[in-house]
C-alpha cells in the first residue's frame, strides 16, 4: 500500500466507529488558467456543516484546496516548485497541469487542476466510509469541470448515497448543472433555506433545529474546527447587499440585505483567535463599510479595544465613498493590513451606467485619507473593471493613469459576465462566445466581451501598465 494512502486511511479510521448519522461535505477542485488563493475559504459549506451538527449529524469535510494536504510535500519534492504561502494566510495553491476542456481548446494558455491530487481525495473519500448523503458546493460557473470531476468520483466510490450540490455555479447555472454534473439534487440560493429538504427528505430525519434566516446573529459559527489545518478564516458581518451593480450577482445569491450586530462578530473572531490561535482574518462582505455608522465604526473600535492582536484582510472592493478621515483612522489602528477598493473606472458616463456609487472625488478624497491615517500608496489598491460590453482600451488605459496619479495601486479585475446580472442582456450580445449555452466562456481569462479595441497585446500592455512597468 502506498505510504501517503495508508496515512490518510489511519487518519479516518476512527471516523468508521461513529453511530452516527454522516454526511460528507466536500470543497471541489478549481479548474483554471489561473488561480490563487486570496484567502479563500468555503463559508457557506462551513455553515451548513453546523446547521447538520445542531440536527444532530457527524459531518466530515474533505477540502480539495486545502494547501496543507498529505502529499502537498510529495508534489512538492517531484516538481521542486512548493506552493508558496504568505504569512498573512494566503498564497498559492497545489496544481497540475492538464488538458484545457475542448471549448477552451484554442486558448493558447496552460490549464491546471488546482488542489490535491485526484488519488489523495479518492483515498480520503474512501477512508471515511459510507455517508447519508453528500454535499458539494461550487463557485465560479466556469469552475464547474471541477464539480463535475469530484461527484463523478463520489458517485464511483457511494452510488447510493445521495449527492446535493449547491453553491455559486449551482444557483447562477442550475439547468445546466442539473444537466451536466451528475449530482442528485441542485439546490439554489442559501443551503439553511432547504434544510427540511436536507432532513427530512434525503435524510429521513425530523429537523430539531430550523436556522433563522432572517436573523444572522442566531446562526451557530461556523464548524472551522473541520478543517486540518487554519492559517487564516473569513468572518461574515452580513449576506446580501443594498447596491444594484449591474455586472455583480450578490442580489441573486442574497435576494435580501441582513446585517449581524458589530459587537457579536468581534465574539466571533476574538472566539477563533483563542481557540484555533488565527490570527488572520477576511472579509469578504460586498457591504463592509456601508452606513458605517451601523457596522464598520463600531466594529473597528471593539476591535481597538480588545487588542486583538490579529491581521484583518478585505480582498473584496470597499466602498469608497464612505472613507472619512476618522474610518481610515480606525481601519488603520484596528489592524486592516489588506485594502481594495472598488472604483471600476474613472469614466464618468460609465459610473453612472454602474450605478453610481462612486465618482472620482470619492476616490480621491478617500486616497487622501488613507495616507493621512498612515497607509502608504503601494496598501490602496483599486480594482479597475476591464472588458465590460462597449468599454475601449482607451478608458482602461486612462483609468490606469488617473489611479496611479493619485498614488494608489490599480488593479484591472477581468469581467466575468454572470446570468440574472443586469448586464447579462449586454454581456451576450457583445460576446463571439455563447455565454448562454456554455459557462466555460464565462471566464475572465478570455475577456469573453471585449471591445475591438481591446486586443490581446492591448490588454497585456495594460496589464503592465497597471504593474508599473
Amino acid at each position: 500500500m502506498p505510504r501517503k494512502t495508508h496515512c490518510l486511511q489511519v487518519s479516518f479510521l476512527l471516523c468508521r466507529l461513529s453511530m452516527k448519522p454522516y454526511v460528507l461535505l466536500v470543497n471541489p477542485w478549481i479548474y483554471d488558467f489561473a488561480a490563487y488563493d486570496y484567502w479563500m475559504k468555503p463559508l457557506g459549506l462551513m455553515y451548513m456543516a453546523s446547521y447538520l451538527r445542531k440536527n444532530g449529524l457527524d459531518v466530515r469535510l474533505v477540502d480539495c484546496l486545502d494547501g496543507y494536504a498529505p502529499q502537498a510535500a510529495s508534489m512538492a519534492l517531484r516538481s521542486r516548485r512548493p506552493p508558496r504561502r504568505k504569512p498573512g494566510g494566503h498564497g498559492k495553491f497545489l496544481r497540475q497541469r492538464i488538458a484545457a476542456p475542448p471549448p477552451l481548446g484554442m486558448i493558447a494558455r496552460p490549464y491546471h487542476r488546482y488542489g490535491i491530487d485526484p488519488e489523495v481525495f479518492y483515498a480520503m473519500v474512501r477512508s471515511s466510509g459510507k455517508p447519508r448523503a453528500i454535499m458539494v458546493t461550487s463557485m465560479m460557473t466556469y469552475w464547474y469541470p471541477g464539480v463535475i470531476a469530484a461527484v463523478r468520483i463520489l458517485k464511483d466510490i457511494f452510488p447510493e448515497s445521495p449527492v446535493i450540490l449547491g453553491g455559486i455555479y449551482a444557483t447562477l447555472c442550475p439547468e445546466h448543472a442539473r444537466a451536466h454534473t451528475g449530482a442528485d439534487y441542485v439546490l439554489t440560493g442559501a443551503g439553511e433555506g432547504h434544510m427540511d429538504l436536507i432532513l427530512e427528505t434525503i435524510l429521513g430525519i425530523s429537523a430539531s433545529y430550523r436556522p433563522d434566516t432572517d436573523n444572522l446573529d442566531a446562526l451557530p459559527y461556523p464548524a472551522w474546527d473541520l478543517l486540518p489545518h487554519v492559517d487564516q478564516l473569513p468572518v461574515l458581518t452580513s449576506r446580501g447587499c443594498p447596491c444594484r451593480c449591474p455586472y455583480c450577482a450578490t442580489r441573486i445569491l442574497n435576494r435580501k440585505f441582513r446585517r449581524r450586530r458589530p459587537w457579536l462578530v468581534v465574539d466571533e473572531i476574538a472566539h477563533w483567535r483563542k481557540t484555533l490561535g488565527v490570527k488572520n482574518f477576511s472579509f469578504y462582505d460586498d457591504a463592509l463599510l456601508v452606513h458605517p455608522e451601523e457596522m464598520a465604526i463600531p466594529l473597528l473600535k471593539d476591535i481597538i479595544i480588545r487588542n486583538l492582536d490579529a491581521g484583518f484582510h478585505c480582498p473584496n472592493g470597499l466602498h469608497l465613498r464612505e472613507i472619512t478621515p476618522d474610518i481610515a483612522t480606525l481601519l488603520f489602528r484596528a489592524g486592516f493590513r489588506t485594502l481594495r477598493f472598488g472604483l471600476e473606472t474613472t469614466d464618468r458616463d460609465r459610473q453612472r451606467a454602474l450605478g453610481g456609487k462612486v465618482e472620482n472625488v470619492h476616490f480621491e478624497q478617500a486616497t487622501a485619507y488613507l495616507r493621512e491615517a498612515g497607509y502608504k500608496s503601494d496598501d490602496i489598491a483599486v480594482y479597475l473593471l476591464c472588458g465590460l460590453p462597449g468599454q475601449s482600451a482607451g478608458e482602461i488605459r486612462e483609468s490606469i493613469r488617473y489611479v496611479q496619479s493619485h498614488n494608489a495601486r490599480p488593479i484591472l479585475a477581468e469581467y466575468s459576465p454572470l446570468p440574472g446580472t443586469e448586464l447579462w442582456d449586454a454581456a451576450c450580445q457583445s460576446s463571439p462566445y455563447p455565454l448562454a449555452e456554455e459557462p466555460l466562456f464565462h471566464n475572465n481569462s478570455l475577456l469573453p466581451c471585449a471591445h475591438p479595441t481591446l486586443t490581446t497585446p492591448e490588454y497585456h500592455e495594460l496589464k503592465r501598465r497597471s504593474r508599473g512597468l
